[in-house]
């Protein structure tokens, strides 16, 4: 079974972040959720989410995927770690997926990641950055090679299980969303 680290930021956006993870559990993916150090995690609504284990804990294993939930200031705290832009760089290099939504494809963006890829992320977001390889599309969910990025906080669920279908398959993909009622 795939395993998937998904990093937790004080300021991180709850909807997305708690999504994402119940969505690829409910597929039998392994998540990981990782805080940037030891303390319970306050989202950007005041939710309060408690991480399996630091991010240093976190790393000690390798993973499948890396997935960043947005959300302001949880974006620009991922953006601002060192050990993120590593293991960021590192996985892509490896072939590995890396995720991001909302306001975290900067992250990806920062990380060099973007690099002549096709994307999305919350609107304006990225307007100020230089990304001249980069080319940005209003979709909700934006899957190019191994770089997957989604809008925001309302395409959470599609962003969730796009990974489910990348990781595993469209059949378990399509029973995890059967289950959620969307229709």
């Amino acid at each position: 079974m795939p395993t998937v680290l998904i990093p937790l930021a004080q300021g991180c956006e709850e909807l997305e972040a708690v999504t994402i993870i119940d969505l690829l559990r409910r597929a039998n993916i392994t998540v990981v959720t990782a805080g940037l150090d030891d303390k319970p995690v306050t989202a950007s609504r005041g939710v309060v989410l408690v991480p399996d284990t630091t991010l240093d804990q976190a790393l000690q294993q390798t993973y499948d995927m890396i997935v960043l939930p947005g959300g302001l200031p949880g974006s620009d705290h991922l953006n601002n770690d060192h050990r993120i832009h590593k293991l960021l760089k590192d996985m892509h290099q490896q072939g590995k997926y890396t995720a991001a939504i909302c306001a975290a494809p900067k992250v990806l963006a920062t990380a060099g990641i973007l690099h002549q890829k096709t994307a999305t992320s919350y609107p304006g977001v990225l307007d100020n950055m230089s990304l001249p390889t980069t080319k940005f599309i209003n979709a909700p969910v934006v899957k190019d090679d191994n770089v997957i990025t989604s809008r925001g906080p309302g395409t959470a669920m599609d962003f969730a299980l796009k990974l489910i279908d990348t990781l595993l398959d469209k059949p378990t993909r399509d029973r995890v969303e059967a289950g959620l009622v969307r229709s």
